[in-house]
């Protein structure tokens, strides 16, 4: 079985303009996402960038709620990758 296009890394040209577009407003997001890309970068996959995409919609104060876990992901977000990636960056900020 094949696995889908969805699962494929990213090439490091989708990975420098992921990185880009995850820049932020709030000091706090911005330490999340750094520390999410130093653990994760070279394993990303097509999906999870999606996801995270889907993230970085959000305006800086509603992804702060759920970087801090004060909000759960509700609605369009209530995605089974979107909670992957969440729960990616939230995990990212604990020691290793």
């Amino acid at each position: 079985m094949d696995a889908s296009p969805n699962d494929a890394l990213l090439d490091a040209r989708a990975l420098s303009k992921l990185r880009w577009r995850c820049r932020r407003g709030l000091l706090e997001n911005d330490l999340f996402i750094e520390q999410f890309f130093a653990r994760h970068d070279s394993g990303l996959t097509v999906s999870q960038a999606e996801a995270l995409g889907v993230l970085m919609d959000l305006s800086d104060n509603d992804l702060l709620d759920l970087l801090l876990v004060r909000k759960t992901p509700e609605g369009d977000l209530a995605r089974p990758d979107v909670t992957q990636v969440l729960g990616m960056l939230i995990a990212a900020r604990r020691p290793v």
